[in-house]
């Protein structure tokens, strides 16, 4: 099978038929394989109905809903699994992504050797104070902190081999990030391409605001388990080793002082207690690394190393 579509979905029973039919005829325009993955994320209205009703239409559907609501990471983590395609496309079912970049997308994939492709929304018709602005200021930081020479992490069309999306585990938000996901596991060409930014034809947007916040925390944890995951002592150590050193330093200046300078009253001055307060913490940022450790070294992941390919 050339491709697998997976499409996530949260209330979006009037978008579903016109996707579905635009996606059908770019599929049979290209002569591709295909299945359309529907992930209905607990939705309170008749999106789960509709997509019953174009099962009987079109075979190639298949689709999975939550009793709940998970969230979008949930979503593309279960069609990542199910899916049966060489190359993987997720969008979003709001028909604020064009079904007509899944081609080049395709291509991309399998003439050019590309590990993921993202989605670029170079032009964007969303509300400039309330999302184009903290959407650059996230895609910004992001940049910084991960290294990815990326435009937009959080675009919904991306595509990926099939190795890839097998290999990337979502769980939160972390939707946001498979592109630096995709690398912490070794997938090296990771690329972009510009594509279409499309109105909102129905409904309103599932985020708010507060997606933003969240979004810069989750790269802040994703940061710090990519690089000490596997050795957390290299991280509490380290903050431990320069907390503890500068507390000695401090007492050893006071203690000098006492024993040589005559100078009374060392234990009332604030710097006595910025000096003890820098050993305890110290002694505890190692304390906590060295547990760290310990748990990774009996957790059964410790060693779980991904094989590309094998020669034998």
């Amino acid at each position: 099978m050339d491709l697998s579509i997976v499409i996530p979905l949260y209330n979006e029973e009037e978008s579903l038929p016109e996707l579905t039919d635009w996606i059908v005829r770019v599929m049979d325009k290209n002569n591709f394989s295909y299945e359309i993955i529907f992930i209905d994320d607990g939705s309170s209205d008749n999106s789960w109905e509709v997509i019953q009703r174009l099962k009987q239409k079109y075979p190639t559907i298949r689709a999975f809903r939550f009793r709940r609501n998970y969230g979008k990471a949930a979503g593309l983590f279960v069609g990542f699994q199910k899916a049966r395609g060489d190359v993987i496309i997720t969008m979003d079912a709001d028909l604020q992504d064009s079904p007509d970049e899944i081609p080049e997308l395709f291509r991309m994939i399998k003439e050019q050797d590309y590990d993921l492709v993202s989605g670029w929304k170079k032009k964007r018709y969303d509300p400039w104070l309330s999302k184009n602005l903290p959407s650059k200021l996230f895609n910004f930081t992001a940049r910084v902190v991960s290294g990815l020479r990326l435009h937009d992490f959080n675009c919904g069309l991306k595509a990926y081999k099939r190795k890839v999306a097998k290999a990337v585990e979502l769980y939160g938000d972390m939707h946001r990030y498979i592109p630096i996901l995709a690398k912490n596991a070794g997938f090296k060409k990771i690329g972009e391409k510009v594509v279409q930014h499309r109105p909102r034809k129905y409904g309103k947007s599932k985020f708010g605001a507060s997606r933003f916040v969240h979004g810069f925390l989750d790269l802040l944890s994703l940061t710090f388990l990519s690089k000490f995951s596997k050795r957390p002592m290299h991280f509490f150590g380290f903050l431990g080793m320069l907390s503890f050193l500068l507390g000695l330093i401090i007492l050893a200046d006071l203690s000098y002082q006492k024993i040589f300078m005559d100078v009374y009253k060392i234990t009332e001055r604030p710097l006595f207690y910025l000096g003890v307060l820098s050993v305890v913490v110290g002694a505890q940022f190692f304390l906590t690394g060295f547990l760290g450790d310990m748990i990774v070294r009996n957790s059964p992941i410790r060693n779980d190393y991904e094989i590309d390919e094998e020669l034998e």
